[in-house]
């Protein structure tokens, strides 16, 4: 599909010129990730994406990929089907330079310095944040690209159960079941959730060159989850909340694999926070957490090898009300990953102490956003990073801003210190970021323009002998459209992305594609619900890529279709439908690794 991305600029521009009549918010959604307050999301100076239960319910999301796959600045990759290694680039960044947030916890693995996103099922998300550009400046390490925040289900209102069974493709089967529940004073949630499927063959490896995944095993690559999440609070007559969350997942994956070809996983997260205002201008919180990721690996049955990281951490955080003339954040984070396994790492832990401090304000039709953090690493020493936004808002609702940021990816364990392969010398990955975006509300809907450039220095790649060293450079331009509209009673959202994702590494692979990066992107939603039925499409577009550094061993551009409806049995009851890849598009993302072909789901949902 070599046409697809010829005019996706002009397709998003036309919905928002033809098409009048639905109103938007002057405000926007509510989000917190963009300024760790807070805020209306058009008031943050940030790209932000928000994902809601609605949106994940009316399409009809398996996984998380599909949920974020083509969303702008954003592209996903992975190695064949269900369960298997989902990756996520922001902005064209590494994998490993998109922050992942869980109930405000900072996840991931501290051997890979990747975060699990195949691990995480759709029935335990309330809610999705995606904010794309640099926030090492509240964060720390890993928001070169942007910062991704889960929240998992919230309980609210009247005792509420709900109930999904579903099979499909590959003899899959899905069930889940929740209840949630909350007072003015007291409430909680609680979900249970179960995946199985058989899979398909997910990789077609060569066994000669070493090539994906280096044999070939033409059987099912199965995939089974079973996961669980609660979720309570309680507010206080002097006004304090205090609240707490806990998920649990646990899969178990079939892969093709030379060495392994079976992990059992479990991905755990726990939080709490306190918050207080000890005074009117004055919010204060403290938050504690424990993220959990293990996996324990066989081949044929066999055990071949377990890894275990935890990422306990701690922050206080305190927001001062200026008078009106805007908010003073200040605050304190720790964090201390640590490492257990069969495999011997040189340091098995460390820690890190940030402070950070962040101001907004407005004055007339001017919004300014300030923010400095100072990190404190037991591996790498110090390191300062921050950022500076500037808006403003027309009176016929049209907003322009530009900002600047720093950023900064800690290596990884496996990085450092994996045996005959890490290097205790290597420095954090940095990067210079600016963007530019103008955005207006309009009656119709609402439409943004975001332009952006991110330089990146101190690459971890590797040298002659394969060690892992500082020695990469990356330049990444591009441009995000999206738009929100109606059309002939239709819900539509559709975004673009065009980029240059610049490898300026000094050697042959100057000037070519960083791997696995499309340089666009597309996605087009439309949703209708008329009486008693539901229909929707979801269409994702993404161009060429290339799997290696040289350039030399091209993934072809790709068009996928979805499809879905639903029917209201009763005013509760709903009987879901969905066929995906409609067309049987032929596809990989990663060499050798398959994607699925065409498939269905069908379900019936009670949701009062």
């Amino acid at each position: 599909m070599k046409y697809f991305m010829s005019a996706p600029l002009g397709l998003v521009i036309s919905f928002a010129l033809q098409f009048p009549g639905v109103t938007s918010a002057d405000q926007g959604p509510i989000v917190v990730t963009a300024t760790r307050t807070a805020a209306p999301a058009n008031r943050t100076l940030a790209s932000v994406t928000v994902i809601t239960r609605e949106d994940i319910e009316r399409q009809q999301a398996t996984s998380i990929a599909e949920l974020l796959r083509g969303q702008a600045g954003v592209s996903v990759i992975n190695n064949g089907g269900a369960g298997k290694v989902t990756s996520v680039f922001i902005r064209g960044a590494e994998s490993d330079h998109t922050l992942v947030l869980i109930d405000g916890v900072k996840v991931g693995s501290a051997t890979t310095g990747t975060f699990p996103f195949q691990n995480i099922p759709p029935e335990q998300i309330e809610r999705i944040e995606i904010v794309r550009g640099p926030r090492s400046s509240l964060y720390g390490s890993e928001a070169i690209g942007g910062v991704i925040q889960i929240f998992t289900r919230k309980g609210a209102g009247p005792l509420t159960p709900n109930l999904s069974i579903g099979a499909g493709s590959h003899s899959s089967k899905r069930v889940s079941a929740g209840v949630r529940n909350g007072t003015e004073n007291v409430w909680y949630s609680l979900n249970l959730a179960y995946e199985d499927t058989n899979g398909f063959n997910s990789c077609t490896g060569d066994p000669v060159t070493f090539a994906g995944c280096a044999t070939i095993e033409p059987d099912q690559d199965g995939y089974t989850n079973r996961s669980g999440s609660v979720t309570a609070g309680y507010r206080f007559d002097s006004g304090a909340e205090l609240q707490g969350s806990f998920l649990r997942t646990k899969g178990d994956i079939d892969f093709d694999g030379s060495f392994q070809n079976e992990s059992d996983t479990i991905l755990q997260v726990a939080t709490a926070k306190l918050t207080y205002a000890p005074l009117e201008f004055w919010d204060m919180s403290l938050s504690v957490g424990q993220n959990r990721d293990e996996s324990n690996n066989f081949k044929d049955n066999v055990f071949s090898s377990t890894f275990d990281t935890r990422r306990s951490t701690a922050s206080l955080q305190n927001d001062f009300n200026m008078f009106d003339q805007g908010v003073f954040t200040l605050g304190a984070d720790y964090q201390y990953d640590e490492v257990s396994g069969t495999t011997g790492y040189v340091e098995d832990s460390r820690n890190n102490k940030g402070v950070f401090g962040q101001y907004q304000t407005h004055f007339g039709a001017v919004d300014l956003i300030g923010a400095a953090r100072y990190d404190d690493n037991e591996q790498f020493g110090s390191e300062v990073t921050g950022s500076l936004a500037a808006g403003y808002r027309f009176r016929n609702r049209l907003r322009v801003s530009a900002s600047y940021g720093t950023a900064f990816k800690a290596p990884s364990f496996n990085e450092l210190y994996f045996p005959f392969f890490g290097n205790p010398d290597l420095d954090p990955e940095k990067s210079k970021s600016y963007e530019v975006a103008v955005a207006r509300d309009e009656s119709w809907g609402g439409w943004s323009l975001h332009a952006f450039q991110n330089k990146i220095d101190d690459l971890i790649g590797f040298d002659a002998v394969f060690t892992p060293v500082n020695i990469d450079e990356a330049r990444i331009r591009g441009l995000e459209v999206q738009v929100d509209t109606q059309l002939a009673g239709c819900m539509v959202n559709a975004a673009a992305t065009v980029m240059d994702p610049d490898n300026r590494s000094d050697g042959a692979n100057k000037g070519n594609q960083l791997t696995r990066r499309p340089k666009r992107t597309f996605r087009l939603d439309v949703d209708r619900q008329f009486r008693q039925w539901s229909i929707g499409s979801t269409f994702v577009a993404e161009s060429k890529r290339y799997d290696d550094l040289a350039n030399t061993r091209e993934l072809g551009g790709f068009g996928t279709l979805d499809m879905r409806a639903g029917y209201e049995v009763t005013k509760s009851w709903t009987l879901e439908a969905s066929a995906n890849n409609l067309f049987d598009k032929d596809y990989q993302t990663v060499e050798y690794f398959e994607q699925d072909g065409r498939n269905y789901f069908v379900s019936m949902n009670y949701r009062p």
